[in-house]
């Protein structure tokens, strides 16, 4: 705990979302990071990473390998997040479920916006100010609404 009021930054990395929730919430440490993140010290995350930043990790893409014993995460954003966002892809001959569709089943239970992040891309909180920033548009869905596509740049509040 001493490390993290310590730190003058923070870098999470990738793996699997549900391992790395069950780990913070067992060890005490989500709520002291967000803590920390929320008066200014300096986030970077990806993959798993930027999944801790929403309000809740439902929007993984990955395996429940391990149970948390919360979903909920440090709320950095008002809203979740999908990294490696992949558009459907027509020429594939796959019968499963799209991230789109999945993204889509998850705000038919949820009330919270889900911004897909395609690779390349990622979110930008500046002051009291939060865009879309890379090389791709960002997909955005939003209970009630159709997807619909932001520029890099674009504000998501």
């Amino acid at each position: 705990m001493r490390a993290i009021y310590a730190a003058k930054g923070f870098f999470t990395g990738g793996g699997n979302t549900f391992l790395l929730v069950k780990t913070l919430h067992e060890l005490g440490l989500m709520k002291h990071l967000s803590e920390n993140i929320k008066l200014g010290k300096p986030y970077l995350g990806c993959s798993a990473g930027s999944n801790i930043g929403g309000l809740n990790m439902k929007t993984t893409n990955d395996m429940p390998i391990v149970y948390p014993g919360s979903f909920e995460c440090m709320g950095l954003v008002p809203f979740n997040l999908n990294p490696h966002y992949l558009d459907p892809n027509p020429e594939l001959k796959h019968n499963g479920e799209t991230r789109e569709t999945r993204i889509m089943e998850f705000l038919t239970q949820n009330d919270i916006k889900v911004i897909g992040l395609r690779e390349g891309n990622w979110i930008r909180i500046s002051a009291n100010k939060i865009t879309t920033e890379g090389s791709e548009n960002t997909r955005i869905f939003e209970p009630g609404k159709a997807p619909y596509e932001c520029p890099p740049g674009s504000s998501l509040l």
